[in-house]
């Protein structure tokens, strides 16, 4: 007689304390009610990543195999074939969308804290894959990552290549401009064996060339109406340019990029960008540089 009416009080509490939080969920607006965490942009990730960079951390190049697997893997990737065997070297692989453009996305990361330190890679996936914009050098030449990451966003279909260590790193192995045993150098030959045209940002400081604002190139390729295109684009901007085609650069040339040398041999368009600190430095000369870059269509030959 007693365990009844407790029963019924223990019932009666719960169909209480359901019918407020159908109140409540009723009562509370959409901007009351709590929300999902916004999904860190592109340039937030990108900054994140680079700042664990640094010339002591660990690195090793990948072997031949890992390098077989790395190019295939990156093509499944890109094809939307699956993303096992770029897994299989540690990095982890995922769709996002960035909130500045709202463009959807795939990135690929290498994992934190080990040797494997063999990049960061990101597809657009709002057009067909366009321009390959690559960032060598990410925590050595200062800044190039934001241009990098402003640039991608500015080409549908571009795709963002960071190398994921610092170029002292490795005893200097990992300088995966001057490497041709890296992961960074597979993905970019993956990606200009499909005719993509590659943009290499760099940045050299002031007083190498303290007359100069920015200093392209194309390598060890012939510099072609993409190059001029460029040159002609950032004068117009009022940056003094030295054109490597034209004129001595003082070793700015970019003549012993391996992306280069690889792109002369597979007769695609390879753009080498060097920019001073000052341009570096300054956020509304960034924005000068990707608006002239833009404007040239590096996409056409």
């Amino acid at each position: 007689m007693i365990s009844r009416p407790r029963t019924l009080l223990s019932v009666a509490g719960v169909v209480v304390a359901l019918g407020l939080v159908l109140t409540l969920v009723l009562v509370l607006g959409d901007d009351e009610r709590p929300q999902p965490v916004p999904e860190a942009g592109l340039d937030s990730l990108v900054t994140k990543f680079t700042a664990g960079l640094s010339a002591d951390q660990e690195y090793r190049s990948p072997k031949s195999d890992e390098r077989r697997t790395a190019a295939a893997g990156f093509a499944a990737v890109v094809d939307r074939r699956g993303t096992a065997d770029f897994e299989k070297l540690g990095f982890s692989v995922r769709d996002g969308v960035d909130p500045a453009t709202g463009r959807p996305y795939t990135i690929a990361v290498n994992e934190a804290g080990g040797d494997r330190a063999w990049g960061m890679y990101v597809i657009d996936r709002s057009a067909p894959p366009s321009l390959v914009v690559e960032v060598p050098h990410p925590a050595f030449d200062l800044r190039t990552e934001l241009f990098g990451v402003d640039l991608f966003r500015r080409v549908p279909g571009a795709v963002l290549l960071v190398a994921g260590a610092h170029r002292k790193a490795g005893d200097g192995k990992a300088d995966v401009a001057h490497e041709e045993d890296s992961v960074f150098h597979v993905v970019a030959t993956a990606l200009a064996g499909r005719g993509l045209p590659q943009v290499q940002l760099h940045g050299f400081h002031d007083q190498n060339l303290p007359a100069t604002d920015v200093v392209l190139s194309s390598g060890a390729t012939v510099a072609g109406d993409a190059a001029r295109r460029a040159a002609d684009r950032l004068t117009a901007d009022g940056f003094a340019v030295c054109r490597a085609w034209e004129e001595r650069c003082k070793g700015l040339e970019g003549t012993t990029n391996v992306q280069g040398k690889m792109a002369a041999s597979d007769d695609t368009v390879f753009l080498h960008v060097e920019m001073s600190r000052t341009v570096r430095e300054a956020p509304d000369r960034r924005a000068d540089v990707v608006r002239a870059l833009t404007e040239a269509d590096l996409t056409k030959p």
